[in-house]
């Protein structure tokens, strides 16, 4: 059985506070885009192994029982006497670029195996289930395009139409510690509603939807700052970095032709939007 794990982008980001656990709380949108890791899965008779794991395209580092997808068979191996797995995941969704592609392919596991298997779990169940895998887990269980707040774990669904654009997405081989970003950013409330932002001519969010996180990512990694401009001089409406980097996206009325010539030593994609 197989099963498509999509990206995801952030529409603005907001950090308005830190909570006395350590944690931010955030405001966010999360879309889903056309940029998919595969998951296939497959019963095996090996008593002895209880589950075997092969990762194809884009290298994932780290042990691969460290791996999200392993985490969660192994919680739901547990918890309902499952069989061994032969489990294969295929990689497209670059990694630590503020895509969520781990978060997504944790979901796709608790998904397949749901039906599979005919657990019987219901959305919300998945949804809390996975929630424990990382906060934006939940999201890639439906995969709507969802107003995010908390820790990036309470939704509400997001009024946005992205219909005819067509998303450019520049990872340049620069990683940013999640951890570091949040150190570096200044915490404070929300100027606007991205709700209500969101409902703006595209053309117009450059002016008031910002990502708390680029200001300190971008005086460290310059080339990510420039990325974005260059988006921009090649005519997008709108360009921001996803969630804490190191990837840009850019919306844009038409496709560029030979995209992976203008960002040398970059992972580029580009595809049409739906809403």
């Amino acid at each position: 059985m197989q099963i498509l794990s999509p990206a995801k982008i952030n529409i603005g980001l907001h950090i308005t506070s830190k909570r006395p656990d350590g944690y931010h709380n955030l405001e966010t949108i999360f879309y889903p885009i056309p940029l998919y890791d595969t998951l296939e899965v497959k019963i095996i008779d090996s008593p002895q192994c209880p589950y075997c794991f092969t990762s194809h395209g884009i290298s994932i580092p780290g042990a691969s029982e460290k791996n999200l997808v392993i985490s969660v068979f192994q919680q739901m191996q547990h918890e309902f006497s499952l069989p061994p797995l032969d489990i294969t995941l295929h990689k497209k969704i670059p990694v630590g670029a503020g895509l969520g592609g781990g978060s997504s392919d944790a979901a796709s596991m608790m998904i397949i195996l749901n039906h599979m298997f005919q657990l019987g779990l219901s959305d919300n169940e998945m949804e809390t289930r996975i929630a424990s895998f990382g906060a934006d887990c939940p999201f890639f269980i439906r995969k709507n395009p969802v107003y995010a707040t908390g820790i990036g774990n309470i939704f509400q669904t997001a009024e946005i139409d992205l219909n005819g654009y067509y998303l450019i997405l520049v990872k340049p081989q620069i990683h940013v510690s999640t951890a570091q970003a949040y150190a570096f950013v200044k915490a404070h409330p929300a100027d606007i509603d991205l709700r209500d932002a969101t409902k703006l001519p595209i053309s117009q969010w450059k002016r008031c939807i910002k990502n708390d996180f680029e200001e300190s990512v971008f005086s460290q990694f310059p080339h990510i700052a420039a990325i974005k401009q260059k988006l921009y001089d090649l005519g997008a409406e709108y360009v921001s970095m996803s969630g804490s980097g190191s990837s840009v996206f850019g919306l844009f009325k038409q496709a560029i032709p030979l995209l992976h010539k203008q960002f040398i030593d970059c992972f580029t994609f580009q595809a049409p939007l739906s809403k």
